[in-house]
Formats: structure tokens, sequence, C-alpha cells
């Protein structure tokens, strides 16, 4: 009597066609695949074994990659921001989907990635865009690994289009001083004046509240940053990194000018009556709605040309923060803090190249310190 075979016991037999037929049974079903060589079926046959000892279903080796995509977009729903997750399902949609939706999840192969990415490219889509779409579905594909739906994650080995590195635009000090001359008086003045001397993000500079500021201490806290996925409604997430919820010194002009802010917007207020709509931001529009990071940039480049300086990106304010003050000493540590860097090293790493001036003074400074106490007379002597 034949042996009846165990739930994940394969079999491999040679087709007629000289191909090898690789057979798995699982939940009383049996699972079927062609290899060109016998090695290559005795492989799937073991790996297959380990999937189904991690728990892999027989409706699992169903599963389409559209199917997989659509109940990890629920799962992160509950883990992540929602603009992370809404970005993630637009770049499944628009681009995934048509391209790798009806493969089974368990067949899908690195290769198919790495042409589903040479594709994109050719077809005109930005790198910047493959590069998200990659960090998506790599992502979803080390879930279905972790769930024992694959043995393996084909976005892992393939090669997406390389980021050319960001260029940075940084203002200089003249360049800082005509900026804030121009925007005296202007509604913005404030803003831009934080964004300069504390370096935050524009996402966190929007979503201040007046009950951040501490006068007394004359503080800032950051403790959120405005968020919208979908251009709609009111809403606030954590700040980018957990390094992000801050406090921040700020001088006695800088607390003079949101102070003149406070002034100005509680007349605002007044003027707005009942349309005025309070969240307690510091910075609102005329009905104290948030300010759309559009409108914003619109008034950013307008200001630039009336300061007659070159046109940057609104987080190139950030950029020449955090080299201002490790250009004038400002300790690294310092700096890291303010900016919300979770290490001094991270800081180093992004700003170091900027600050070619410190190595002449470290190169002066080392030349004093191990002078022979010798040379050090006979040069008082010299001068003397």
């Amino acid at each position: 009597m034949a042996r009846k075979r165990a739930n994940n016991e394969g079999s491999l037999f040679k087709l007629p066609s000289s191909h090898w037929c690789a057979q798995i049974s699982l939940g009383g079903k049996r699972i079927s695949k062609t290899f060109h060589t016998q090695k290559e079926g005795q492989e799937w046959i073991r790996k297959m074994r380990g999937l189904v000892d991690d728990g892999l279903t027989y409706s699992n080796t169903r599963l389409t990659v559209n199917e997989f995509m659509d109940s990890w977009i629920t799962t992160i729903k509950t883990i992540r921001r929602k603009s992370t997750w809404t970005h993630y399902e637009s770049l499944t949609r628009r681009y995934i989907k048509p391209a790798l939706g009806n493969n089974k999840l368990l067949n899908l192969r690195a290769e198919q990635v790495q042409f589903f990415y040479n594709d994109l490219q050719e077809s005109g889509v930005s790198i910047h865009t493959i590069d998200k779409i990659h960090t998506a579905f790599h992502a979803a594909l080390e879930h279905a690994m972790r769930l024992g739906m694959i043995n393996r994650n084909p976005a892992h080995f393939v090669r997406p289009p390389k980021i050319p590195p960001k260029e940075m635009a940084i203002l200089t000090d003249s360049q800082v001083c005509a900026f804030l001359v121009t925007l005296q008086g202007h509604r913005w003045e404030a803003l831009f004046h934080l964004a300069i001397v504390t370096g935050a993000r524009q996402m966190e500079l929007l979503g201040l509240k007046w009950t951040d500021v501490d006068w007394v201490r004359k503080v800032l806290k950051i403790e959120r940053q405005l968020e919208r996925p979908d251009g709609n409604g009111v809403q606030f997430s954590p700040p980018k990194t957990k390094n992000g919820r801050r406090t921040i010194n700020l001088g006695k002009r800088s607390m003079e000018i949101l102070r003149i802010h406070h002034e100005k917007q509680q007349q605002l207020r007044k003027e707005a009556g009942e349309i005025w709509s309070e969240h307690g931001l510091i910075f609102t529009t005329n009905n104290g709605t948030p300010i759309h990071p559009r409108n914003l940039l619109r008034d950013f480049r307008i200001l630039l040309k009336d300061a007659g300086l070159p046109q940057i990106r609104f987080h190139d304010l950030r950029h020449t923060a955090a080299t201002l003050m490790l250009n004038n000493s400002v300790p690294v540590i310092v700096v890291s803090r303010r900016l919300g860097h979770a290490k001094a090293s991270i800081t180093l790493d992004v700003y170091g190249h900027l600050i070619p001036s410190m190595q002449a003074e470290a190169a002066e400074l080392m030349d004093e310190l191990v002078m022979p106490v010798a040379v050090q007379l006979n040069q008082n002597e010299i001068h003397r």
C-alpha cells in the first residue's frame, strides 16, 4: 500500500517535455510548479516547506499582488500617519497595481520588479517617484515575508535608479540680513524669522500654537506638525522624528517679534468676527485657519525677489540656520538639538562640508597648542 503523503511533503517528477514538475500538498490541495531543472524544483519544494512551517495557507498561495497590497494598506493605516499611508495608497494604485497587480504574490520574482522600475524610468517617471515606489513596495513585501507569505523579498535584490544628491542653497549672512529687512512689517515676518533662527521645518512652524510659547523662560516648544494629506480639514501629527519634539531657546528680539505678531493676530481676530476659526495657531490665514504650504511658498518667492535674492526652497532656510550656527562657533550638539536631529553625527554628516572656515581656525589653534615653549618665547621677543 502506498504511503499517504504528509501535508507539506513534496514530490518531483520529470515531464515528457524534459521539464520538472514540483508538487506540494497544502490543506488537502495540491500546488504545482514547473521548472527547467531538477535542482530548481528541489529548491522550490524546500522553500515551500519552510513557508508552510511558518504558517503559509493555501489561500495565501492564490493571493495576487493586488489583493495583498490592499490588505497591507489597511494594516498600515493603524500604524502610519495619514499623509504616509495615503501617499503609499496613491503610488500603489497608480503604478504598482497596473504593472504587477495580477501576479501571484508567492511567484513574484526580483527580475519582474527590476523590469518594472526600468519601464517606469523609460516612460518618463521621475527618479524621485520611482524611489518612493520602491520604498513603499519594499516595505509591503517585507511585511509579507514576516507573515510567512513569501520566503524572500524580491524588491530587496533590485537596483532602483540612484537619486542624485540634493544641492543645498544656503543664504549668506548678508543675504539673510537683506531678507529680514525686506520682511519688516510683512504679515509673515515672525514666521520666516523663526524659520531662520530656529531651523524648524515648515510644517512644524505651521503647526505651532500659542501654548507652545513660554514668554517667561523665552522658549518655544515643537510638539507637532501640521498635516494636510488630502488638502481638507485641520490635522496634526507628531514631529517627523522621535527627537523632533524639542524645546528651543529664543533671543530677546525673536520674543519681541512674536509679541508684535500676537498683537496683530488679536486685531485680525476682532476684524474677522464670527468667521474666525479658532485653532490656537500662531500662524494663520485671515480667518484663523491653517496656512496652506502652497500659498506660503508663493509669498516666499515674492519676498525673495523683492530682496534681490535667488529663488530657494523653504527647506533651505533650515539649511541656512544650521550653517549660520556652525560657522559662528555654536557647538554641534546644540545645533543638532535645535534642529531635532537624533544624533550630532547626523548634523555633521549633513552640514560638515559647508563649514570649511572651521578648518582654518583649527589649523591656527593646533599650531599654537603644539608650539614649543622656546619658540613661543622667541616670538614674544620679536614682537616686543
